[in-house]
């Protein structure tokens, strides 16, 4: 080997080699849409229903769901998305009768079944509110990695601060990935639907 090719020999090898890592890297990327084996969000709870009856994990298993957590008094974001949740329901047709939303609350305090049902009157029906104890809901925030927190306001009552992703979970329950409410909901329809 000339002088010549060797000394273009190891600047192109190194290269070749950042452009396979790269490559490599964005394919693991893309690729993986859903969240590494062993993802530790999501878990057991049993809270109750704006219809008064016990809802578990173990309720939900055989078709996704989404669930999105927020408040009643929540005065733009969670009317938002459950808003946003019922067109992509909608926009799923009848292929999507076995898909739920739960929205469940970060303020039991104020959110009783009651509260939720005619607050979620005006959603899709497969939206489910869920609410209980402090310490029940505390659970669920814990299992979800959720944020919340009460802010005191200047009338004397309260708002609360929340994380406001949407979680997709899987027909077995686990956690897939956060679901983008943020776009036409018969594509948002598509992509919930490839998961029954």
């Amino acid at each position: 080997m000339s002088p010549r090719v060797r000394r273009l020999a190891l600047p192109l090898a190194a290269f070749l080699a950042s452009v396979i890592l790269v490559g490599v890297a964005v394919l693991a990327l893309i690729g993986r849409p859903e969240a590494p084996a062993g993802s530790s969000v999501g878990g057991p709870f049993a809270l109750t229903a704006q219809d008064g009856r016990t809802v578990t994990e173990a309720d939900l298993r055989g078709a996704p769901f989404l669930v999105f957590f927020g408040f009643t008094h929540c005065p733009d974001v969670c009317p938002t998305t459950l808003f946003e949740a019922s067109e992509v329901l909608r926009a799923a047709g009848p292929e999507g009768d076995r898909l739920r939303v739960l929205f469940i609350t970060v303020d039991p305090e104020r959110d009783t079944p009651e509260v939720l049902k005619s607050y979620l009157a005006s959603f899709d029906p497969r939206i489910t509110g869920l609410t209980g104890s402090p310490e029940a809901i505390a659970g669920v925030l814990k299992a979800y990695k959720v944020y919340a927190r009460k802010v005191p306001t200047s009338d004397g009552d309260y708002t609360m601060d929340h994380t406001a992703m949407v979680y997709l979970m899987d027909s077995r329950g686990a956690f897939v990935n956060g679901f983008d409410l943020k776009r036409p909901p018969d594509v948002a329809a598509r992509d919930l639907l490839r998961f029954l």
